[in-house]
This record gives structure tokens, sequence and C-alpha cells, in this order.
């Protein structure tokens, strides 16, 4: 594998972003790109929709999308996308992804956590940064049901939970995946949960996110009466609170600081075995830079690309209101090299 570094040189894709004039700072960085930039254009994706049964006898949606027109010559691939907090197959950054894949011939999947894909979950649980037992779980059953190659993109929470599962699968991640990428992710799940519970992202953002979280929760709560604490769901007026009240004890955490040291990726990052590429900008409003991995924190084959801008999960360019294809033409040009580098096949 290549080795490990903090990539800035003008050919390494997002390392060297630079955010258009007109999109100054991390948070319209952040804002613009999931409100008012165009991720995909012409008529909606054509999802087809399959509901998976669970090992404990819940569900799960995986939404997928045909290739538009295969690559000639090469063995057919399949782009997975794990979104991330309250995300689905129809946020701004799964669209672009979509139609990055459908540009280059590649089929696109994207596994949704339970409660995310617009039904609530059956079973005494919801989906945490760490679920990296489901998102193996996912990544397998499609790895069984088509001979396609698999790269598999985590965005945000879905990024940190992509990396356990890497971590955890070792050496046999490469016999599911040719390679990963984790865009956005809090590594450092204290360092971004008191980022984002502070100032300005405690009103914005948090506000946001608590705002479609505490009524699932409650929804959680009729399905399955006393399973926590409903009063203090009700209460929680940060992330730190309500994961302290609903998403520790669901998932077998000792509160919201055992599950936050616990799912973090950071502490692991030199388990990973197989090609792994890492974004962050450093202007990112969730994620401090000074939480960011370096070179010595992460194994040999990792690249990190941290560029000054883009904020969370932005990345866009040109005149308004932006394109989103920067990311994920970046990210799959990597991962091209990467599985070409498996396979041995040429570019």
């Amino acid at each position: 594998m290549s080795p490990t570094r903090v990539d800035a040189s003008p050919h390494a894709g997002l390392a060297a972003y630079v955010p258009p004039w007109w999109l100054p700072g991390g948070h319209l960085q952040t804002i613009w790109p999931a409100r008012l930039s165009r991720p995909w254009t012409g008529p909606p994706p054509a999802w087809r929709r399959e509901r998976w049964t669970t090992p404990d006898d819940d569900f799960v949606d995986v939404d997928f999308l045909a290739p538009r027109a295969p690559h000639a010559g090469r063995p057919p691939r399949t782009l997975v996308l794990f979104h991330g907090l309250e995300g689905s197959s129809c946020g701004h950054y799964s669209l672009a992804f979509a139609a990055a894949a459908q540009k280059r011939g590649l089929a696109f999947a994207v596994p949704h956590f339970r409660g995310c894909s617009g039904e609530m979950n059956l079973a005494p649980r919801a989906y945490h940064s760490g679920d990296h037992a489901e998102v193996g779980w996912m990544l397998q059953r499609l790895r069984e049901r088509t001979d396609s190659r698999l790269w598999a993109v985590g965005i945000s929470l879905g990024g940190n939970a992509l990396l356990r599962w890497a971590q955890e699968a070792g050496a046999q991640a490469r016999t599911c995946v040719d390679t990963v990428a984790a865009v956005c992710a809090p590594l450092d799940l204290t360092a971004a949960g008191h980022a984002i519970d502070t100032g300005f992202n405690r009103q914005v953002y948090a506000r946001m996110f608590l705002a479609t979280m505490k009524p699932k929760a409650l929804a959680k709560w009729r399905q399955h009466p006393g399973l926590f604490d409903a009063e203090r769901v009700r209460a929680a007026r940060t992330l730190a609170d309500f994961d302290d009240a609903f998403t520790a004890p669901l998932h077998g955490f000792d509160g919201v600081r055992d599950y936050w040291a616990r799912a973090s990726a950071l502490p692991h990052m030199k388990r990973l075995q197989l090609p792994t590429l890492v974004i962050h900008a450093r202007n990112d409003p969730f994620i401090p830079a000074w939480s960011l991995p370096g070179p010595d924190d992460v194994a040999d084959g990792v690249t990190l690309w941290q560029p000054r801008a883009g904020g969370h999960v932005g990345f866009a360019r040109g005149a308004p209101p932006g394109e989103l294809d920067a990311l994920p033409r970046a990210v799959l040009d990597w991962m091209a090299r990467q599985g070409d580098r498996v396979t041995g096949e040429g570019q």
C-alpha cells in the first residue's frame, strides 16, 4: 500500500481545494451546499428500494441505482455510500455521489441506517456512530448478492462507522471491499460532540439534528415503553444530552462519555489494513482541526486529505449556486487508482 501522508500536492484531489470567492467561511461552505447547490441535474434518480430483514428480525432499506453504461473492459463495480447523522439517499452528498457513479458506469447503493429511510424500524435500537457490526452485515450482504467489486464511502457519522468496521475486520476487510473512504468523519467523537454543542453550532446544527432525532426517539419509546427515560430525551438541549439519554443506553454504552470514547475511530487508525482515504476540511464547524489525525496516527496505506477549506461535506465549486462534483470526482479518482492496484488492472 502507498505510504501514509497528509497530501497537499496540486494533483492530490481535494487536498488542494480552494472554495469559490462567493462562499467564504466554514459555516457558509457547510450550509449552502446542503441547501442550495446542485448535486444532481435532470429527472430525479430512479432508485430501486429493497427491504432487508436484519438478524434481529428488524429491517433496513437499501436504495440502488443501476449504472447507465458499465465501463467496458472492467469487472462491474458497486459504490456503497453510508450516510451521515439523519441522512438518506436524498441528501445532497448522496445525490452528488450518485451522479458521479452514473457518469463512471458504477452501480450505486445507499444502505439506510435504521429509522432513516422514512419509516421507523421495529427493534428496541436505532443507529450510532460506532455501529460497525451493522455496517459489516450490510457490506457482507451486498458482497454476497453481486459479482461486483465493492468500494465503500462513509459520510460524517457513516464515515466513522465504516472505519470502525474496517478496523475491527482487519485483514478480512479486503475480502469484502477493495477500498474505503471517510469524508468529514467525527473520528474523535468527544471533540466533535463538544464542538457541535457550543455557541453558534449549538443554536443551528445541534438544534437542527435534535428536531428530527427527538421525535424519532419518542416514537421508539411508544414502540417499547420504558426502554429509556423519555423525560430526559424531551429535556435534551444538546447532542450530548440526547446521546446520554437515548443513544448510549439503547446500544449498550454506559452513558455518553463511554459511547463517545468506545465508538470513536481515531484511537484505532493504525489497525486499518486496506487502502483508506480520510478527508477533512480544516474549517469544518463540526470537527476541530486540532483533533484530526496526522501521519503518525494512522496505518500505512491511509491517505489524509486536509484542505484548509470546504466546510462539513461541502466542497462546492463554480458560480452560484455551486456544483458538488468536486468531492465525489476526487474520491472516485483516488479509489480507481487503489482498485487498479488491487486487481492488477491498468488505468
